[in-house]
C-alpha cells in the first residue's frame, strides 16, 4: 500500500501537511470540514505538493520533515515539484 504525504493551500494561505492512502478521500474529508481540526474553517483548499513513499513509517518521517521546514522551506519543495 502506498502513501501520500501532501500539503495543502488554504484559503488564509497558510500550509498543512498531511498523510494518507487514499488521496482523493482525504480532500474530500479536508473539504467538508471533517479531515483534521487545523483545516476545519480554512477551506478552499488548493492541493500544492504530492510524494509518494513505499511505507507508513517513511510518510510519516517525511511529513514530520515537512513540518519543521519554515513557510519559505515548503514553498521552495512546492516549486520544485
Amino acid at each position: 500500500m502506498a502513501w501520500t504525504v501532501y500539503i495543502l493551500k488554504c484559503a488564509d494561505t497558510s500550509l498543512y501537511t498531511g498523510i494518507t492512502v487514499d488521496l482523493e478521500r482525504r480532500l474530500e474529508e479536508h473539504s467538508k470540514g471533517k479531515g483534521a481540526k487545523y483545516t476545519k474553517h480554512r477551506g478552499p483548499f488548493t492541493l500544492a505538493f504530492t510524494e509518494d513513499q513505499e511505507t507508513r513509517s517513511q510518510a510519516l518521517k517525511r511529513e514530520s520533515a515537512i513540518k519543521a521546514m519554515t513557510r519559505e522551506g515548503k514553498l521552495r519543495l512546492i516549486e520544485t515539484r
